[in-house]
């Protein structure tokens, strides 16, 4: 089964929104973005959050200190990383904190290479750009990945029925004007659950 997380969530009205649909994962991005939180405020919102839903905190290039007291904090239960960390930062990251780890990976016409040490990987388009790339360049990949870039309601389940990934992650795909929107997580999630 296809399991779902919703990211870049930034206020209460989102956690009401994902505690109604309960993806599997949400995420809280700390790297630069105009979705960024500060750590007290993804802190409020996690207390708030359904327990049955992980939350990913997103970074690029932070340090390792920094995500291993979010994670002893409660805060997130899995660290993405979208930045240069190479195979020694994660090992580093892992001798700090025991959260699992998503290496983010940009697609532009191949697969690149890739650090080893990370539990997933997720492939995108880049830098929440909210564009899909060719996802042809990951049919016949068995290992269990995250896809991510461009995902909606109206071409999900083709990437799904196309790859089988491991997790959707979808961001712009589910905001209207920029902003979360509690009817477009609903009915991406209930699109996947139902289907697949």
């Amino acid at each position: 089964m296809t399991l779902i997380k919703i990211c870049g969530l930034t206020r209460m009205a989102d956690i009401v929104a994902v505690n109604h649909s309960l993806p599997d994962y949400i995420g809280f991005v700390f790297a630069e973005s105009r979705r960024q939180v500060d750590c007290d405020t993804a802190a409020e919102l996690r207390e708030k959050l359904d327990n049955r839903i992980q939350s990913v905190g997103v970074f690029a290039d932070h340090s390792p200190d920094y995500i291993a007291k979010l994670f002893d904090r409660g805060v997130i239960d899995i660290a993405q990383l979208h930045g240069d960390e190479d195979a020694n930062y994660i090992e580093n990251l892992r001798s700090l904190c025991s959260c699992q780890i998503i290496k983010a990976l940009r697609i532009d016409a191949q697969l690149p290479s890739f650090p080893l040490g990370a539990d997933y990987l997720l492939f995108d388009s880049g830098g929440g750009s909210g564009k899909t790339f060719d996802w042809r360049i990951l049919r016949g990949d068995k290992a269990p990945y995250f896809l991510a870039g461009g995902l909606n309601e109206t071409n999900v389940t083709d990437a799904i029925r196309l790859l089988r990934p491991y997790c959707v992650d979808v961001s712009s795909g589910v905001e209207t004007n920029g902003v979360k929107d509690y009817q477009k997580i609903d009915r991406l999630v209930r699109l996947v659950r139902e289907n697949f």
